[in-house]
């Protein structure tokens, strides 16, 4: 156990020093009050004169009536600005997604002719083929013209002919069809573009047009609040 020593609070002691924070805080304030007192501002002593302009009070609150009003213009076009700028970006948006989902479905119909038609090639190679390969054997059991005379030559080789015929017909109709697929995907693909650069311009005079009515629209509405009142002003000639 640590011994310790109780030592009682002098209560005259705290009471005195009370007394002196108290009695100083009141002299500040006294001095403060005395120094405001001394150092008050006295009364403004102006020359009087005439204020104000040329115009008369009615004129100059007509004035302030008209820019008032002006103002209020201004803030309703601001506002309808603002909403038709919004509507305008949304729609923007809009128009923008439907491009390109629609140039995705032609995309996705171009990749399908294109499939279709590597199809119809792959099927015309394929009958090609096998009509040649059925011609081949046809030539096979045919005889040699080496071998037979001249003379000879009767029914085998007017069918040789007209198989070598049919064959020289399937190419050229061949070649004729993949030409004419080729030229069909070029002019689709030219209509395409062309489509596409008129629908841009379109847009784009839509848009210039939508703001020149705009800028118009708010310049007649603004001449037309402010006409009437300049035939009224004082000094102007009726």
């Amino acid at each position: 156990v640590v011994p310790y020593v109780l030592i009682t609070p002098n209560e005259t002691r705290r009471n005195q020093l009370q007394q002196s924070k108290l009695s100083f805080a009141k002299k500040e304030l006294n001095d403060l009050e005395r120094w405001m007192e001394e150092h008050r501002p006295g009364p403004i002593k102006l020359v009087p004169q005439r204020l104000g302009g040329k115009e008369s009070e009615a004129q100059a609150r007509q004035k302030q009536q008209m820019m008032l009003m002006q103002s209020k213009y201004q803030q309703k076009h601001k506002r309808e600005e603002y909403v038709k700028a919004k509507k305008a970006a949304e729609e923007a948006e809009i128009l923008k997604k439907k491009a390109i989902q629609r140039e995705k479905a032609e995309r996705l119909e171009v990749k399908k002719r294109q499939q279709e038609m590597q199809r119809r090639e792959m099927f015309c190679e394929d009958q090609y083929y096998k009509t040649n390969e059925l011609l081949n054997r046809l030539d096979l059991g045919l005889p040699k013209t080496d071998s037979c005379p001249i003379a000879n030559r009767g029914p085998e080789s007017t069918a040789w002919s007209r198989s070598h015929t049919y064959k020289q017909a399937l190419r050229e109709d061949e070649n004729r069809r993949l030409e004419e697929m080729k030229q069909e995907q070029r002019r689709k693909a030219e209509l395409m573009e062309f489509k596409q650069k008129q629908e841009e311009e379109a847009r784009t005079r839509a848009h210039q047009n939508e703001q020149r009515r705009v800028n118009n629209a708010f310049l007649d509405r603004l001449q037309n609040k402010t006409q009437p009142n300049n035939i009224y002003q004082p000094g102007n000639s009726g």
